[in-house]
């Protein structure tokens, strides 16, 4: 346990390898303790720093300091010169096993890069975060962003297990790409808006400048819509709401964006030929008759077809009668005709037997 000189920093975080400088008098001391202050809390976990450099400016001291390693701060006490001292467990990093946190350095390295790429660095950070190989002071680095909250530096302060501090590093730097992909996407969608503006701007500039060469302005356009509106013989519910849209091309004038819309809706209502007349009928019941009229007696198989449990007497049909050979329907001969419908074919007394060749059925 070493007893360390205290200096709290309000709202300020420190990680250890991030030279700082303070408003503190050290007097002697060649190293101290550097520990976050939120309100009246101190964090769990302060930095043990070297004093490097002593300057006194308008009577008050200044010092230099570089951050060596994490430490655990214990009981506090004041001193025989009345500055408050504390105890402090000193916890400098342990170099993990590579198998755990090699894939954790690369994607944190790879997460790191389009990060820098996105905010347009020049290379010396990139070289910087490659030059680093231990894994702690690798997650360290994520102190550096600005974009951290206090708390969020402090969680990561207080991560002691090097494996736990590299996860945390890359989920946050992780969450910092997120925002960083969603601000691009943001700014490209409106320098692009920006930029079709303008370009819609020059095209209205030049088109009316060949609007002036050819002798025609604002009021030629509008008069030609009038004209044609007036041609169209629309319905009245339709010509007044063209002559709405066309009062209101009118008004803005040609310079605004949302003249071309409306000049658009106009040549499309002007597209539909409202003077003209088809002729073709669509009334449905014209049309069944002309159906009927093509398929006559259609109903009458309908109904033969769709009405269940008629049967052939029901439905005036002759009774089928077995022919002679085979035992198939022969419709053409009478019942009753002296024949015994079930009788088969007499077969021969003498010589091979001969069978009828039936269709449908082998020999």
């Amino acid at each position: 346990m070493a007893d360390l000189r205290l200096v709290s920093l309000d709202e300020v975080v420190v990680f250890p390898g991030m030279p700082v400088s303070l408003p503190a008098d050290v007097a002697g001391d060649t190293r101290v303790l550097l520990i976050p202050r939120q309100g009246s809390g101190y964090a769990k976990v302060g930095v043990v720093a070297e004093v490097t450099e002593r300057v006194a400016l308008g009577g008050r001291g200044i010092a230099a300091f570089m951050p060596l390693h994490r430490a655990v701060p214990g009981a506090a006490h004041t001193g025989p010169d009345g500055v408050l001292r504390v105890e402090v467990e000193e916890r400098p990093d342990a170099a993990p096993a590579p198998s755990l946190t090699r894939e954790l350095e690369r994607e944190y390295r790879a997460v790191v890069e389009e990060i820098l790429e996105l905010r347009g660095d020049d290379g010396r950070i990139s070289a910087f975060v490659r030059s680093i190989t231990h894994p702690g002071s690798l997650a360290d680095t994520a102190g550096y962003s600005p974009d951290l909250t206090f708390d969020q530096k402090l969680e990561l302060l207080e991560a002691l297990d090097v494996v736990e501090r590299l996860r945390l590093a890359l989920r946050l730097q992780q969450e910092r790409l997120a925002e960083l992909r969603v601000r691009k996407r943001i700014r490209d969608e409106v320098e692009s808006g920006a930029q079709k503006q303008q370009r819609e701007y020059l095209l209205r500039r030049q088109m009316e400048a060949i609007r002036k060469e050819l002798g025609e302005n604002e009021g030629s356009v509008a008069e030609e819509y009038r004209k044609k509106i007036a041609e169209a013989a629309m319905p009245e519910a339709v010509q007044k709401q063209a002559e709405g849209e066309l009062a209101r091309l009118e008004r803005m004038g040609e310079s605004n964006a949302e003249s071309s819309m409306i000049r658009t809706y106009l040549d499309w209502l002007l597209a539909v030929p409202w003077s003209k007349r088809s002729e073709e009928r669509l009334d449905p019941r014209h049309a069944r008759e002309v159906l009927d009229a093509d398929h006559a007696g259609l109903d009458d198989v309908k109904r033969r077809i769709t009405v269940p449990g008629r049967t052939e007497a029901a439905r005036g049909a002759r009774p089928h009668r077995r022919s002679p050979v085979g035992g198939h329907p022969d419709p053409d001969r009478p019942a009753g005709d002296g024949q015994d419908l079930d009788r088969r074919v007499d077969r021969p007394r003498h010589g091979p037997e001969v069978r009828p060749h039936v269709p449908g059925r082998r020999p």
